[in-house]
């Protein structure tokens, strides 16, 4: 519960607020269901943020949530 503490104190003061509270989460999730759903929500939340931002890389030819392009050589599976 100090980390979440910490974390919310960190949004407003210097450090990395978002980390330590994301840190708190993973450390009370072991012991409380309420903390491993919001974990579960934050992964799924950051997972498409990070598709919407990498659809918007200039360069990036795919689709958002489409399957990734085979069209480059070094880029194969």
């Amino acid at each position: 519960m100090t980390l979440l503490i910490a974390g919310a104190a960190m949004l407003v003061l210097p450090g990395p607020g978002i980390a330590v509270m994301l840190l708190g989460l993973v450390v009370l999730s072991a012991e409380f269901l309420w903390a491993k759903r919001v974990l579960a929500w934050a992964r799924e939340r950051f997972s498409d943020l990070k598709d919407q931002a990498q659809s918007r890389m200039p360069g990036n030819r795919r689709p958002p949530g489409g399957p990734p392009s085979r069209d480059r050589p070094d880029q194969a599976a």
